[in-house]
């Protein structure tokens, strides 16, 4: 793809998120994509590229009244958007679609309507065979695990994971539209309910109703819309395992330094022209696998990173300034929230803005270290 010859135009999320139980899933979808097609200033009728997660592309299409050229139901959990901008991008630059709608709704909290193609296969699956047995049961205990291995290899403390909570709960408190806004001390994380050592309920993701948005096109056309345009200058994506015991390294995820590699190539950019960063934090160990991954910190330096608040507000590399999974919203798949929180500071309009912020790292993570989705944006025609 070829930096800077796409943009997003129209970005929002559904009017209210936390718990909508009279909101199912598919009404999130279409409410997110209604919004973020008025926030672009467009018709339904001008939409000719289509791609979903969670819910089958064919029925969000029928449900909206769409008649795409185009088509993406890539589901690789909560990275799928990522990629979706990544594939919806080569398919503007192929003549495939012109303008290309990406959605995401879910009814985590509510369980209203959820279906559609959602993968499954329960004990069939690779990790249903060879880990679920052993006491695997799911995020709260798989995706953790490796991080048992960092501590120790690292030398990383529980202070310092705790501190992740505590910097992006500063975040939230910011943001009007964040679950959690009370502020909290390292202590208060590390006291809190244990829900699977070494994780406290601070510093596992939330579980909410929601959804967002986002419509792209060509650059060319970006001074067409009515909001400042965002563009796209680089991209990655990959896959490892669908196990955590077939990890290349509990250390690193390979799939996010293949992303992260791909991505900051592309977009020709040094690490500290990066004004702004979002690593999908399902737990509170992600970041510090994002930060060294994408070479933003040294392999075992994160910790230390956090700790010092860099990435806190008036920090030098700004992160998960939602309040991101842990305080902002977490519906599942979270990705698409950390797409919107980057394409709102680089349009001036988030809620806690960082100042003059041009290049904005948006790093997402699918199934448990399974995949990886890296999408750099800016706000200047680079």
């Amino acid at each position: 793809m070829k930096s800077n010859t796409i943009a997003i135009v129209g970005a929002a999320e559904t009017n209210e998120l936390g718990k909508l139980p009279n909101t199912s899933q598919i009404q999130l979808h279409a409410e997110a994509a209604l919004n973020a097609i008025n926030d672009a200033g467009l018709k339904l009728s001008d939409i000719d590229g289509v791609a979903t997660a969670g819910e089958s592309p064919a029925g969000l299409a029928h449900y909206l009244g769409l008649v795409p050229s185009w088509v993406d139901g890539t589901g690789v959990g909560g990275c799928s958007f990522m990629l979706h901008v990544r594939h919806a991008a080569a398919a503007i630059n192929e003549g495939l679609c012109q303008t290309v709608l990406i959605t995401h709704g879910e009814s985590g909290r509510s369980n209203i309507g959820r279906g559609g193609f959602r993968g499954g296969g329960g004990r069939s699956t690779l990790p249903g065979q060879f880990e679920a047995p052993y006491g695997g049961m799911g995020p709260t205990t798989s995706f953790t695990l490796p991080f048992l291995r960092y501590m120790k290899e690292t030398g990383t403390t529980l202070e310092q994971l705790a501190m992740v909570a505590v910097v992006q709960r500063e975040w939230a408190s910011m943001n009007p539209r964040a679950t959690l806004k009370d502020p909290v001390t390292v202590d208060e994380v590390m006291n809190d309910r244990m829900i699977a050592y070494p994780f406290t309920k601070s510093e596992c993701c939330l579980v909410t109703d929601g959804g967002g948005a986002l419509i792209l096109t060509r650059a060319d056309l970006a001074g067409d819309f009515p909001k400042k345009p965002v563009y796209i200058i680089g991209t990655g994506e990959s896959v490892e395992t669908p196990m955590i015991s077939q990890m290349e390294d509990f250390t690193t995820s390979r799939a996010f330094r293949v992303s992260g590699k791909k991505a900051m190539d592309e977009a020709g950019i040094k690490h500290s022209e990066v004004d702004h960063m979002m690593i999908y934090d399902a737990f509170a160990h992600l970041p510090f696998y994002g930060l060294e991954d994408l070479g933003f910190c040294n392999p075992g330096e994160s910790g230390a990173f956090i700790w010092e608040q860099n990435t806190a507000p008036g920090g030098s590399l700004p992160l998960n300034t939602n309040g991101g999974g842990l305080s902002y919203m977490h519906s599942g798949m979270y990705g698409m929230y950390a797409l919107q929180e980057s394409v709102r500071q680089l349009r001036g309009s988030a809620a806690a803005q960082v100042p003059d912020a041009e290049i904005s790292v948006c790093h997402g993570v699918g199934g448990m270290f399974a995949a990886s989705g890296t999408i750099i944006m800016s706000n200047q025609a680079i």
